[in-house]
């Protein structure tokens, strides 16, 4: 037992380094947002939302971030399972290239995709040159465009969650579903999908919340009239100096991702409850 009470002290750097660089700064952030000429007021975050523009913006955000989340689970799962189920000895290099773009800066990925979407990208060269098409598709400066870079952006992530989750699982149970009737199809959906929930929660908080409080690819690929919070508390801050209502919005994007991963983690504990 003493030496478990010692253990404990190694976390207290960690703690101290939190509470000084992350959670004081945060708090100094949005309690002033709570205070009004009269005292405690709700005035500034009853604006925000009365204000249509915002809640566009906010609307997109939260739109782009769970679309965001759905691609990149339906294309990660495949890809985390064709890993999982691999020869041991390609296992790693494979994990390896799929980790290999987090490597890259986000700016570099995001002036890639900027040449592969413009007026004069490849694929509007590809479709006119083939004669699909007579004039460039405005591909880039959409929400589409922000969405595929965050797809690109957050994707590893989840194959890594996922792949951690079912390479646990045993191949004796698919073998025994499978000696039982079930197609490799139906095995899949009946075992190592609701094995791989863990998995699947997981990165889509990652991802969810990435995507939420992306800022560079949204700035990059969705320009000024693709507008979503990240880009509307620098707009505030380094553009029009009102650090106040940038406050309000960056409380209003914490707020948000917090109730979500705590909506998730409850999704979580009901599944778990039914043994899903």
């Amino acid at each position: 037992m003493k030496k478990n009470k010692w253990l404990y002290l190694l976390l207290v750097p960690g703690i101290a380094l939190i509470l000084v660089f992350l959670f004081i700064p945060i708090i100094n952030i949005i309690i002033p947002t709570f205070y009004g000429k009269t005292g405690i007021s709700f005035d500034k975050y009853v604006e925000f939302f009365k204000d249509e523009y915002y809640v566009s913006i906010f609307k997109r955000t939260l739109k782009i971030a769970l679309i965001t989340s759905v691609i990149t689970m339906v294309l990660g799962i495949p890809v985390a399972y064709f890993i999982s189920r691999s020869n041991k000895n390609i296992r790693g290099a494979l994990i390896a290239c799929t980790v290999f773009p987090l490597l890259t800066n986000s700016v570099v990925r995001s002036f890639a995709w900027m040449t592969i979407l413009g007026k004069n990208g490849i694929i509007n060269t590809f479709l006119m040159n083939v004669g699909l098409i007579k004039e460039p598709y405005k591909l880039l400066y959409t929400e589409s465009a922000i969405i595929v870079g965050t797809v690109y952006l957050f994707l590893p992530l989840m194959v890594v969650s996922l792949v951690g989750v079912m390479e646990n699982i045993e191949n004796d149970l698919l073998e025994a579903a499978e000696s039982l009737g079930a197609s490799r199809i139906k095995a899949f959906f009946k075992v190592v999908f609701p094995l791989s929930i863990p998995g699947i929660i997981v990165g889509s908080v990652l991802v969810f919340t990435g995507s939420l409080t992306a800022y560079t690819t949204p700035q990059l690929l969705g320009g000024n009239r693709n507008m979503v919070l990240s880009t509307l508390i620098y707009q505030k801050t380094m553009t029009l100096g009102d650090w106040n209502s940038a406050s309000v919005v960056a409380a209003i994007m914490s707020i948000t991702t917090v109730t979500i991963i705590f909506v998730i983690n409850k999704l979580a504990s009901r599944l778990n409850e039914r043994g899903v």
